[in-house]
């Protein structure tokens, strides 16, 4: 099967590291409202865990990763890979605005 794109949602956010023993992931959160919108459309297509495919772009960097259900707060999880981070120089704490594009079979 050949992936689509869905439209991409452009997203505003604060990056944080997960709390645990290590401290070098780094996420960003889906906001609830965006969420409920890919559940709701997406939900049947879900991946493993629940995940989903997608493509990011932030700033000039344009990535292929997956976001993940976090069922705490309803919303998904974007991990940010450390190369990416480097590249566009943020950290965490930063707030950034990401295009998040959902690739699903069809």
């Amino acid at each position: 099967m050949r992936k689509n794109k869905s439209l991409p949602l452009t997203l505003s956010g604060k990056i944080w590291i997960y709390p645990g023993e290590s401290a070098s992931w780094h996420f960003f959160t889906v906001p609830q409202k965006e969420s409920a919108g890919i559940r709701n459309t997406y939900g049947p297509l879900a991946r493993g865990w629940g995940s989903f495919p997608v493509q990011v772009a932030l700033g000039e960097t344009v990535w292929t990763t997956s976001i993940f259900p976090d069922r705490s707060s309803g919303t998904y999880l974007l991990p940010l890979k450390a190369a990416v981070r480097k590249k566009e120089g943020v950290f965490d704490g930063d707030t950034i605005t990401v295009q998040i594009t959902i690739l699903v079979d069809g």
